[in-house]
């Protein structure tokens, strides 16, 4: 695996700035606190600009941290992320019949602020609708929330400065910039994501800068999340560029087991043992397929997930990745199951990746695999519906404005089929 030489010197880092006792728009002490109290002005400028964007990250696969509990599948709720809430959500989603979520990756920038306002701006504008039922639960964010390095002096400009205004929990798996760090640091892998995402208890960060958020109290960097209507199967792809791994592939990277084919096997048969007839997506940060200029697939990843399934007689209705810097949709078939793979990885990283040469869809690339739809031209996020029948992802571009509700692109899966509607 080639490797890149990191820079010399790391440059002198601003010192942290003290954190500022959360305002209480909490219900109860101990609760989450998710915004501000009231929407502020887009920063115009990062407060700690990043000046390490010359240095490039080493490649070699990290361990990875085990969840706090240990458990074979760690899991979380939607009513524990909502604290003393939660029990009023999900009986409130139950009885809509229906959730509604966004999901995109890559939105830390090392340019500024303003690509990531673009797209959370437009994000925060589906707080405002008609219909209850359609207003956003969560925001599962697909990896790479910091740039170029995973440490803590990122997180006030790059995630709780953007989503001051985000009034719902944002739930995350790393991806490869979140883990590495630089070589000198005394940070280690994950350790500022951890410290913000993988909390024991909802409390003020020392890396938000007085902000409001709280840190999210996940079990770990993988792990199920459990939802009214879907259930989401999060897996850490670890620090390379290209590939994304999730175990030790036969010896081929020794730092790592089998622990995450372990994890997805048992989440995927509890499916079945639950008897759960909702929508099953598997979020992971690297693509098991890609036509960006940029960034390239992991088949070998792809192989230890189809082998999890294949053990576990359950498939996913979809699988949601990032990395590469545009929108893709592909539909794979196998076993007679249509699934979307989905590439969100557009949410304010800049620059834009483009495709591999001009592709009229739909493109077939195999007999089990078609290039749908993709845009490598703007920037924008999933929003996703789920009730008891059907699984709509909607790709919403934020040049269209916070006014504009169309979508660019949709698909539906049929739950108890597994065919596109």
């Amino acid at each position: 695996m080639p490797k890149h030489t990191p820079a010399p010197k790391k440059p002198t880092r601003h010192p942290q700035k003290p954190p500022r006792k959360p305002a209480r728009n909490a219900s109860a002490p101990g609760d989450p606190v998710f915004a501000q109290p009231a929407p502020s002005p887009d920063p115009t400028s990062f407060k700690d600009p990043v000046t390490d964007q010359s240095a490039k990250e080493i490649a070699s696969v990290e361990p990875v941290r085990q969840p706090v509990a240990n458990a074979v599948e760690p899991i979380l709720t939607l009513a524990q992320v909502y604290g003393s809430q939660g029990a009023a959500k999900t009986t409130a989603l139950t009885a809509a019949g229906q959730i509604v979520f966004h999901c995109v990756g890559d939105t830390g920038s090392v340019k500024g602020p303003t690509t990531q306002n673009l797209v959370a701006d437009k994000m925060v504008s589906d707080f405002s609708e008609a219909n209850p039922a359609d207003v956003p639960s969560f925001f599962f964010h697909l990896g790479d929330v910091v740039y170029y390095f995973g440490e803590a002096t990122y997180y006030y400009d790059q995630f709780y400065d953007p989503y001051r205004d985000y009034p719902a929990p944002i739930i995350a798996i790393p991806g490869n910039h979140d883990g590495v760090v630089w070589s000198g640091d005394p940070e280690t892998t994950l350790e500022a994501f951890l410290r913000n995402f993988c909390a024991p208890s909802f409390a003020p960060s020392p890396d938000a800068g007085g902000l409001d958020r709280t840190t999210m109290i996940q079990p770990g960097v993988y792990f199920t999340f459990d939802a009214p209507f879907v259930r989401i199967l999060g897996l850490y792809s670890n620090v390379l560029e290209d590939p994304g791994v999730i175990s030790d592939q036969n010896g081929t990277y020794p730092n790592l087991d089998q622990r995450q084919i372990a994890f997805l096997t048992a989440a995927l048969k509890r499916v079945k043992s639950d008897k759960f007839t909702g929508a099953v997506i598997i979020a992971v940060h690297h693509p098991p397929f890609t036509g960006g200029t940029t960034h390239g697939g992991s088949p070998a990843m792809l192989a230890d997930i189809d082998a999890a399934c294949t053990a576990a007689g359950v498939w996913p209705h979809a699988v949601f990745a990032g990395h590469a810097h545009n929108y893709q949709r592909y539909t794979r078939t196998i076993n007679g199951l249509s699934i979307p793979f989905i590439v969100a990885g557009c949410g304010g990283h800049s620059p834009l990746e483009a495709m591999r040469g001009t592709i009229r869809t739909p493109y077939p690339i195999d007999s089990t695999l078609t290039l749908e739809s993709y845009d490598g031209t703007d920037y924008g996020y999933l929003r996703v519906i789920v009730n008891a029948t059907t699984l709509t992802v909607e790709f919403h571009p934020q040049s269209d404005g916070t006014t504009t509700k169309t979508p660019n692109d949709v698909v539906t899966v049929n739950i108890a089929t597994h065919t596109i509607t």
